[in-house]
């Protein structure tokens, strides 16, 4: 245990010396660029029924495999253009899953999903605390405490400006945008304090993501688009950094997606599974 404290410390410090606490401005303003070509597309999707969803755009025969696969129970997870994208020390990581719930309508998904002062319940470990701090009628603005551990842990305070849109009863959407991205040093400590932005270790600095609700005959399509900035990887440690920054993007949204599915097949407290 000693052992790989002293090693994450010493990780730690070395990243540190390779531009880990840089100055973020020219990196966010191209997130920022870029997430406003991604909304400007995302948005036309959802303008329309027979686009609303990625699936949509694929050809009769490979739809029908795809709706084979998410029917047997896959979260199918792929990459939204070249991912991750470079820029300015950064990285774009964005990317697409795809799950079908079965049994259940739009409305008890979005009922779910919504139940932000529940969040931990139905997202744990990933979710570590959560709150609604304010609700106005579509309009919610969201914290969560988050935990990821590969190679090192990392703890993040995040908040989030979340809207919800309808094109009709059977295809519902939300944005989700982040608007506070704070690394959390010592947490669970009485010296546990939020890193000043610019002043951290860059695992996430931002983080939106896209949701899409889709009523089908036998349950509900949800399709999330997960779009984050981290810190660039810095010659020679990539493989210390590169495992965390690189694969939590994706193994994140399929957790999220997986977990969500789970939590709304889970039987009802107070009600029997039938065991004929």
């Amino acid at each position: 245990m000693f052992r790989t404290r002293v090693a994450i410390t010493q990780f730690l410090f070395i990243l540190s010396l390779h531009g880990g606490f840089a100055q973020q401005k020219p990196t966010t303003d191209a997130f920022d660029h870029y997430i406003t070509t991604a909304e400007a597309r995302i948005t036309k999707d959802r303008e329309k029924s027979d686009s609303f969803l990625k699936i949509d755009a694929l050809s009769a025969t490979q739809r029908t495999q795809v709706m084979a696969r998410l029917r047997q129970g896959a979260v199918l997870i792929a990459k939204q253009g070249e991912t991750p994208s470079e820029i300015p020390g950064g990285l774009i990581h964005d990317w697409v899953g795809t799950v079908l719930i079965p049994k259940v309508t739009v409305a008890q998904v979005l009922a779910l999903i919504q139940d932000y002062d529940h969040s931990t319940h139905y997202y744990s470990p990933d979710v570590v605390r959560s709150r609604l701090i304010s609700r106005q009628t579509d309009d919610f603005h969201v914290f969560m405490r988050l935990r990821k551990k590969k190679v090192v842990t990392v703890v993040l305070d995040t908040e989030y400006n979340v809207h919800y849109g309808r094109l009709d009863t059977a295809h519902e959407y939300s944005f989700s945008r982040s608007t506070r991205v704070s690394e959390i040093a010592d947490p669970g400590t009485p010296n546990e304090k939020a890193l000043a932005a610019g002043h951290d270790h860059g695992f996430m600095w931002r983080l939106n993501s896209y949701w899409a609700f889709q009523q089908a005959d036998d349950g509900v399509l949800v399709e999330c688009e997960a779009i984050s900035l981290t810190r660039d990887i810095p010659t020679g440690l990539a493989w210390m950094i590169g495992p965390f920054v690189n694969s939590i993007p994706r193994e994140s949204l399929q957790f999220t997606l997986d977990a969500t599915r789970k939590a709304l097949q889970e039987p009802k407290a107070g009600t029997k599974k039938d065991t004929k």
